[in-house]
């Protein structure tokens, strides 16, 4: 006989999970069947096994400590980048209509404040514009890409799981009725 654990191959532990009767009080052994009768026992199922969906794998992803990495980037960059940027645009707004003076006040020429802040606008969408596209290729592209890479992996593995799966459940549907004739 083959050994296990110092033990008889056929022998498990009281409470193994591989024991084939380790939850059978748990399917009805030994309970009435409603009639006064005990209950049939029928040996437990394997639960078939359940493959993860797409929205099984993107949730992983998004609780993923890698994840939360490149968020917590993107947004360490973007509230204050939109703060600042917001807070320049209200000042320039609240100036030029509670201080048109001060705006209309010349400074080269026909050049005057207010043209310079509005050209200032301008100028710093363009800068905003140019640092977050330096900072998410500096610091966020590779991270998201290798997070990308790891959910395609996923999904690849999860379809050719389907696949067999798929497989073997025709092959078991072939073989049905091959036994159903022969009996």
């Amino acid at each position: 006989m083959e050994k296990h654990d110092g033990r008889d191959a056929g022998q498990a532990r009281t409470g193994d999970p591989r024991d084939p009767w380790y939850d059978a009080l748990a399917s009805g052994w030994g309970e009435l069947d409603g009639t006064g009768a005990p209950a049939p026992v029928a040996p437990p199922r394997a639960a078939p096994e359940r493959l993860a969906t797409a929205a099984d794998i993107y949730l992983e992803v998004q609780r993923s400590a890698a994840f939360q990495e490149v968020r917590g980037r993107y947004r360490r960059f973007v509230v204050p980048g939109v703060a600042l940027f917001f807070t320049w645009y209200v000042a320039y707004v609240v100036t030029a209509t509670t201080a048109p003076g001060l705006m209309a006040r010349p400074v080269a020429g026909a050049v005057n404040v207010a043209m310079l802040a509005g050209l200032g606008q301008f100028l710093t969408t363009f800068l905003l514009t140019w640092a977050y596209a330096r900072h998410a290729r500096l610091r966020r592209d590779h991270a998201a890409l290798d997070l990308r890479w790891a959910v395609f992996e996923q999904k690849r593995e999860q379809d050719q799981r389907r696949v067999l799966a798929q497989r073997e459940h025709d092959r078991r549907g072939e073989q049905e009725p091959a036994r159903g004739s022969e009996r």
